[in-house]
């Protein structure tokens, strides 16, 4: 009994011995066993416990928002450090990853050469993220777009504009484009409206007329009190410039709209002309 108990022992193991030295051949080069492949596994998954401990353990003290941020960064992070561990567990198993590589060698540079402005997305994905040059619902202007933030990834960067359309921005442009950021210095911007008068026309009115309409306007903040600039003596019209300050400059013109049609109706009251480019033609005729 006892020794018909041992042959079936015996059995079992040489059977679970056969299935694991079991080896998948891909080619002449590549190769491994059923052994390498649990080992492979259990590797992965070990390593993705011990990530999640470590990610615990630093953002365990982190602000929301940062926290966020890190988790978006280091979910990147974790892939690569499963690919490292994956390859060295393979190599480990009995895997001739150079053979692999040689063999993928076409594949990966194909593969490479299509990647390339997703790799330069998610760099400048955590360089935004990083240096939080952008934050959520900063108004900026990037190739004479504006629009205000709502989502910042890892890709794309989503604003909306004035006009309520969305805009999915690739990140890559923030490094090769110059970035505007309207709201870096806080919610209120400084804005204007220019104008040109005739010559001749009384230019205190003037400046008190645009002033005292701009003092009117309700979004347009009493302090800074609007000021009034005298630009220029350009070739037909006296140029002025009334600037002012706004809490919301993502609605800033409809402000100037506003500020305008007030303009043409004070001056046509106050019967001060806006004048238009002209030339005096002078004929010669000979004797």
């Amino acid at each position: 009994m006892q020794d018909t108990i041992e042959k079936v022992k015996d059995t079992i193991v040489e059977e679970t011995t056969s299935i694991l030295d079991y080896k998948f051949v891909f080619s002449q080069e590549i190769g491994i066993t059923v052994r390498g492949l649990i080992f492979v596994v259990v590797a992965l998954i070990v390593t993705s416990y011990i990530l999640q401990l470590i990610r615990r353990f630093i953002t365990r003290k982190m602000p929301q928002n940062d926290k966020q941020k890190f988790v978006t960064v280091f979910g990147y992070v974790r892939w690569f450090v499963f690919l490292i561990i994956f390859l060295v567990t393979m190599n480990t198993s009995g895997v001739d990853v150079t053979a692999v590589f040689a063999a993928s060698a076409a594949l990966l540079i194909g593969v490479g050469l299509a990647l390339q402005t997703l790799f330069q997305d998610i760099i400048s994905g955590i360089f935004i993220l990083v240096d939080q040059s952008v934050h959520v619902g900063d108004i900026i202007e990037l190739e004479g777009k504006v629009g205000r933030v709502l989502d910042i990834r890892l890709r794309t960067t989503r604003a909306v504009t004035v006009d309520n359309k969305v805009l999915v921005i690739p990140n890559h442009l923030y490094l090769t484009n110059i970035l505007f950021n309207w709201t870096e210095n806080g919610s209120e911007t400084r804005e204007s409206v220019s104008v040109g008068v005739a010559y001749g026309t009384d230019v205190e009115k003037v400046k008190r007329i645009l002033l005292d309409i701009a003092k009117n306007q309700p979004t347009v903040l009493k302090n800074p009190a609007p000021v009034v600039l005298f630009t220029d003596f350009a070739d037909s019209s006296l140029n002025f410039k009334i600037v002012f300050t706004l809490n919301n400059s993502f609605e800033v013109r409809f402000t100037q709209s506003n500020i305008r049609f007030e303009i043409d109706k004070a001056f046509k009251q106050n019967n001060i002309s806006i004048p238009f480019p002209q030339r005096d033609v002078h004929l010669f005729t000979q004797k």
